[in-house]
């Protein structure tokens, strides 16, 4: 099943997706990091909440182009939606594929473990003492991951636990299934 999954993130890359020069992308997103960081006077815990936010909007409607591509049914257990993140969506959207590991003992927290992370090439944190502390440089896709889970149904808690920027031996995003939500139609559209 996971070797159909990676073969499949695979063939949307090559045959469905439009490329970005990728180098352009790192660089404007620096540059939004940079701007954010001089807009709140280096306070990097609100930095983080901001690229959080604008990566829960941007998994919000990221959502929508993910399954139109990919064409996948609902995934049958918090495991499999692990792998689908993992190998297709990453795959889809940044070209990399994240490590699924340290699952927990009953299985409704994992972390993505990266090799690379093409958000933090070029990248070099302010030398100011607290950056390396305070900043998760790449936090949009924990907000990304948030708001495309959450639009299917399951509300996670994802968070940066490790990142090379800071020092760590390893970038590892975790997620952390909360709850299952119910499908609900939105009010006033019986």
């Amino acid at each position: 099943m996971s070797k159909q999954i990676k073969q499949s993130g695979d063939d949307i890359w090559k045959n469905k997706v439009e490329k970005v020069n990728s180098e352009l992308f790192t660089l404007t997103y620096g540059s939004i990091v940079s701007q954010l960081c001089r807009d709140f006077n280096y306070n990097y815990s609100e930095v983080n909440s901001q690229l959080f936010k604008m990566g829960y909007n941007i998994g919000i409607r990221l959502i929508d182009e993910f399954l139109e591509k990919s064409q996948l049914s609902r995934c049958s257990s918090f495991q499999e939606t692990a792998e689908i993140v993992s190998k297709v969506g990453f795959k889809i959207f940044l070209n990399v594929v994240p490590t699924v590991a340290n699952w927990s003992a009953d299985s409704k927290t994992f972390g993505l473990v990266f090799t690379e992370n093409p958000l933090a090439d070029f990248v070099e944190l302010p030398d100011d003492g607290k950056a390396s502390k305070e900043l998760w440089y790449s936090n949009v896709l924990s907000g990304v991951l948030k708001g495309a889970l959450e639009m299917v149904q399951l509300d996670c808690d994802v968070f940066f636990v490790s990142d090379v920027l800071r020092g760590d031996e390893t970038t590892e995003i975790k997620v952390k299934l909360l709850s299952v939500l119910k499908d609900e139609i939105p009010a006033g559209e019986e």
